[in-house]
Order: C-alpha cells, then sequence, then structure tokens
C-alpha cells in the first residue's frame, strides 16, 4: 500500500489578496465537486500507472514514448515544489526554535523591532505578571478596530525581524542568516530520514504523517472550549453563493485538490512503482483521497475556532483577523495563540506539526526526482550509489534555496507558489489523461488495471478518466485565463517583470512535453510523417509489468528467457521487486516492495 505523507492544506494561499477565510468559506462546495470528479480519478490513474510498470515518472512512459515530456515536467514540477517547500520548513523550524520561551517573542509590542503603529491584543503590562487581560481597555479595542495604521506584533515580527523584508522583488538585499542556518537543518533531516531510500523514508512518514493528527486534535479540542470558536465555525462552513460562478474560485479549488493530493507531481506514481503488483491500489487511492482531503477540512476547525475566538476577542468580524498566504501561518495563527494560557506550548505544538507537515512532503519529493534519475541512467554505478544521488539532490536544493532566503525571498517563493506549481499540474494531469486514454487506449489501459487487480475500473472512474475530468480541467483552463488577476503580496503589486518570470516558470513545465514529443518524432524510424507519428506513440517493447512472472497474456515473452540471452525484463530501480532478480549482466540483486 502506498503510504502519501499528509500535506498541510494549501487553502489559505491567494494571488489577489482575497483572504484566506473568504477563500475557504466560497470554495468547500467546488472543492467537493473537484475532489470526485477530478481529484479521486487522477489520484487512482497515478498509483495504477506507477504500480503496474514499477517505474518512477519517467520509466512509465514506455507506455507511450512520445509524452515522455509529461514525466519531464512533472520532474520540474517537483523541483520548483522542492527547493521553496523546504524554505516554508525552514521557516517553521525558525518559529518552533523562537517558541522555546516563556513568552513568545510576538506577543507584545516592546521589542527593538517595533514601531509606533504596533497594537497587541495583550497589554504590555502583562508582561510582567503573565496573566491575559479579561477585555481590551477601551482606547486598545477603539484602536484595533478603527485605526487603518494598526499592525499586530506578530505581523511585525514577521515583515520586520524574521524576514527583514525588502521593498521591491529585485531588491534581494542581505541572506538572513537564521533563514539559511533553518535552511540547511531541513535539508540535513530530509536526506538522513532519505539516506535509505524507501526503506528509511518509509519508516519515518509513519510518524510524519500520523502524528500531526495527534497535534490537531489537541489543537482542535482546546479551540472549541474558547469562547467564540462556534462563530469562527460557522464562518468557515457558511458558503457564499456570489463567488460561486467566479472561475478563480473553482481555479483555486482545483489546485487545492492536485496540491494537497500531489497529482502531477511524479510523486504518487513514484511511490505507487513499489507497491506490490497485485497490491489494491483502487482502495488505497480511495481510503488515502478521502482521508487526506478529510484532514484539510478538519484543519479548518483547528484554525478557525482559534480565530474566532481571536475577533471575539478583539470584537471584530472574523474576516477581519484571518490571513492569506504565509500570513497564515506565521501571523494570524501565532498571534491567535498569544491569547492562550502556557501561549509557548500551543506555539511549540503549532509549528511542530507544520514541521511534519512539510517534511512527508518533502520526502516524497526528493525520493521522485532521485528515483527518476536512477531509474533513467539505470546502470549497476547508480544504483549503487543512489545515496550519492540523493545527497547531490539535497545539496542542489539547498543552494538553489539560499535566494529565497533573502530578504526580497517571500515575494519569490509565493512567486513560485502562485505559477510554477499551480497552472502547470492541470495541464500535466489532461495530457496524462488524453494520452493514456486516447492514444494508448482506454480499453488496454482498462485491461491492463484487470490483469493487475483482478477487475476493471469501475465504471465512474472510467467516465472520469475518458470524459469529465479531462472537460472540467480544460474548462477551468479556459475560465482562469479569462478572469486572470495578476500576483500581488499584502499591498505590494508584481512589477510585469517579475509576472513575466512566473509565466516562465509555469511553462518551463510544460514546454518539456512539445519539445519532448519534437525530439521523439526526429530520431523515431518512418519513411512518413504519419509513420513516425505513429511509431513514437506506440508502446515500447519493453512496456509493461517488470517481473517476468506477472508478463502474461500479451505481455508474455514469445521465447523462454535465459540468463545468457538477456530477455528478461527487469525493474531498474533496486528497491522495487521482492525476489531475486537475474539481469542481463548476470548480476543478482535482492529487492524489497513495501513501503
Amino acid at each position: 500500500m502506498v503510504l502519501c505523507p499528509a500535506r498541510p492544506p494549501r487553502g489559505t494561499r491567494t494571488s489577489n489578496g482575497a483572504t484566506g477565510a473568504t477563500r475557504s468559506s466560497a470554495f468547500m462546495f467546488p472543492y467537493f465537486i473537484m475532489l470526485i470528479f477530478c481529484g479521486i480519478p487522477l489520484f487512482f490513474m497515478e498509483l495504477s500507472f506507477g504500480q503496474f510498470a514499477s517505474q518512477g515518472c519517467l520509466g512509465v512512459w514506455r507506455i507511450s514514448p512520445m509524452f515522455k515530456g509529461v514525466g519531464y515536467g512533472m520532474m520540474v514540477v517537483s523541483t520548483y515544489i522542492g527547493i521553496y517547500y523546504n524554505v516554508v520548513i525552514c521557516i517553521a523550524f525558525y518559529y518552533f526554535f523562537s517558541s522555546m520561551t516563556h513568552v513568545l517573542p510576538w506577543a507584545y509590542c516592546s521589542n527593538p523591532w517595533n514601531t509606533p503603529d504596533c497594537a497587541g491584543v495583550l497589554d504590555a503590562s502583562n508582561l510582567t505578571n503573565g496573566s491575559r487581560p479579561a477585555a481590551l481597555p477601551g482606547n486598545l479595542s477603539h484602536l484595533l478596530n478603527h485605526s487603518l495604521q494598526r499592525t499586530s506584533p506578530s505581523e511585525e515580527y514577521w515583515r520586520l525581524y524574521v524576514l527583514k523584508l525588502s521593498d521591491d522583488i529585485g531588491n534581494f538585499g542581505e541572506v538572513r542568516l537564521p533563514l539559511l542556518g533553518c535552511l540547511g537543518v531541513s535539508w540535513v533531516v530530509v536526506f538522513l530520514c532519505l539516506i535509505r531510500g524507501v526503506k528509511s523514508s518509509g519508516k519515518v512518514v509513519y510518524f510524519t504523517a500520523t502524528f500531526p493528527y495527534v497535534v490537531l486534535t489537541i489543537l482542535f479540542v482546546r479551540g472549541v472550549t474558547l469562547e467564540g470558536a462556534f462563530t469562527g465555525i460557522m464562518y468557515y462552513l457558511t458558503p457564499q453563493w456570489d463567488k460561486i460562478l467566479e472561475a478563480k474560485v473553482w481555479g483555486d479549488a482545483a489546485s487545492q485538490i492536485f496540491y494537497s493530493l500531489g497529482c502531477a507531481w511524479g510523486g504518487l506514481i513514484t511511490m505507487a512503482s513499489y507497491n506490490k503488483f497485485h497490491n489494491n491500489c483502487y482502495r488505497d487511492s480511495i481510503i488515502i483521497s478521502i482521508t487526506n482531503c478529510a484532514t484539510s477540512v478538519y484543519a479548518g476547525f483547528v484554525i478557525f475556532s482559534i480565530l474566532g475566538f481571536m475577533a471575539n476577542h478583539l470584537g471584530v468580524d472574523v474576516s477581519r483577523v484571518a490571513d492569506h498566504g504565509p500570513g497564515l501561518a506565521f501571523v494570524a495563527y501565532p498571534e491567535a495563540l498569544t491569547l492562550l494560557p502556557i501561549s509557548p506550548l500551543w506555539s511549540l505544538l503549532f509549528f511542530f506539526m507544520l514541521i511534519l507537515l512539510g517534511l512527508g512532503t518533502q520526502f516524497c519529493l526528493l525520493e521522485t526526482l532521485v528515483t527518476a534519475i536512477v531509474d533513467e541512467v539505470g546502470n549497476e554505478w547508480i544504483l549503487q550509489k543512489k545515496t550519492y544521488v540523493t545527497l547531490g539532490v539535497a545539496v542542489a536544493g539547498f543552494l538553489l534555496g539560499i535566494p529565497l532566503t533573502s530578504q526580497a525571498g517571500i515575494y519569490w517563493l509565493l512567486l513560485m507558489d502562485n505559477y510554477a506549481a499551480s497552472f502547470s499540474l492541470v495541464v500535466i494531469s489532461c495530457i496524462m489523461c488524453v494520452s493514456i486514454m486516447y492514444i494508448y487506449g482506454h480499453r488496454n489501459y482498462f485491461q491492463d488495471i484487470q490483469m493487475m487487480l483482478g477487475f476493471p475500473p469501475p465504471i465512474f472512474f472510467q467516465i472520469c478518466w475518458r470524459f469529465v475530468s479531462p472537460a472540467i480541467i480544460f474548462f477551468i483552463l479556459i475560465f482562469t485565463v479569462i478572469q486572470y488577476q495578476p500576483i500581488t503580496y499584502n499591498h505590494y503589486q508584481y512589477p510585469a517583470w517579475a509576472v513575466a518570470i512566473g509565466f516562465l516558470l509555469a511553462l518551463s513545465s510544460v514546454i518539456c512535453i512539445p519539445l519532448y514529443a519534437l525530439f521523439q518524432l526526429c530520431r523515431t524510424d518512418g519513411d512518413t510523417l504519419l509513420q513516425r507519428l505513429k511509431n513514437a506513440t506506440k508502446p515500447s517493447r519493453d512496456w509493461g509489468p517488470a517481473l517476468l512472472e506477472h508478463r502474461t497474456g500479451r505481455y508474455a515473452p514469445t521465447i523462454p528467457p535465459s540468463p545468457e540471452d538477456g530477455l528478461e525484463v527487469q525493474p531498474l530501480h533496486p528497491d522495487k521487486a521482492q525476489i531475486p532478480m537475474v539481469g542481463s549482466n548476470g548480476s543478482s540483486r535482492l529487492q524489497d516492495s513495501r513501503i
């Protein structure tokens, strides 16, 4: 069974400045529609795809070599996400270490970095006795409710101390050494957990994927017992029907589904390739998809119960205290935690949960890249030196993440998040779906699944794969382009050159598909273009189950293989089978198929 790492909800990210709370309450209905008709079907497709071939995101495209660019596009997306995602983890590490004190540093406005505009939800006088005021003084409450100049201590801590935010995306300023150190820590942790491949990461993921539920439950129980929690939860659950017709809401819902389930990253294909051939990945896809998305909804209750308490404490609407983007995780929620007794304890639990969730995702991203490289090269040396490949990818990711720890780093992080890992995901998924269903042939793929699972995919999935999912994705792309709005961060408007870079990042993964298709056409034999096209799209001779014992039916070899003639088909990755195998070079290696 594939044990997919849990991912933190992405529902708080917006690109046009709308609050995360507004987005959460507006897109709940589109979110579930996208889950049913796109998320779960595509999740099952990727699991069955990787499990059948026992290959990573590049090797599986023996099914239709012309579309191998889809695998390269997945690698590019995973590279972008892996670079900036570890920066988010390093910030969580920084806040985790900063919480190891008896008074949280963002609780009050008496710090050297605070400005005269700072107005905290706690009285400065409470610093001495450690108690929380029962109600805010009238003048401070008036200030919080009505002053346009008010900035919270958590916001100033985030902007002026943690980031030392510059005034423009082009003004990099200095590298923030504390963040750089935390970035190094996060990459070292990721590398050590993957040093033995899935044998080590599989064990670690059992903790990183399950313990956050313990923390979520603790925070949930604490949150719902607070005054005003019900108001926050109702704000979270109440749909805003006037926004349902906005294409951006549906695009955000699709982005959330693809992000939380990991579709089009290549990680699902990679992790499924380690499964036993007859593993029931249909059951896995249903259980994991529903559990993953239920966790996102559950986390929303945790977040909005605390935000409702904070809004009640300040006497304002919930929408006034909710933020978007990283502001929710590193500004609004930390500020709300300062209102709780023993606030450092709750802060430690919250950021420890974020770290675990982030690491689980990072394991999957790094393993995707390493597996794709090892599978593509495929010689004996790289199979034996996979640890060095993992180290090289980790070092490269650390070096490429250094600019994101500068004073302008948050601008670049959001640019990559909004462009490199949003639009391209749905495009890649759509092309993957079309290529398997219409180029390879839906009947062939349904027969492959029946050979692997013992039954064909249910009618609902057959219809979604062939018609519904590609159509929904296509129309979302069209209307998203029509209603496109440039990215902003708070009141900062990104310059045109930065937006152009964002589009280049988005296209860099998608462009792999037509470029590799042209390359494959040029190197394929054929007298005419039509003949070349036909040869480039038909499956390779070595397409099919990796182990000889599973190659039955139309995949059965016509000549009995022997170690001397080298006709046995073997997986290129040394961890993907469970029995000793003899390769074409006569070498034998024992393999493991569990994660």
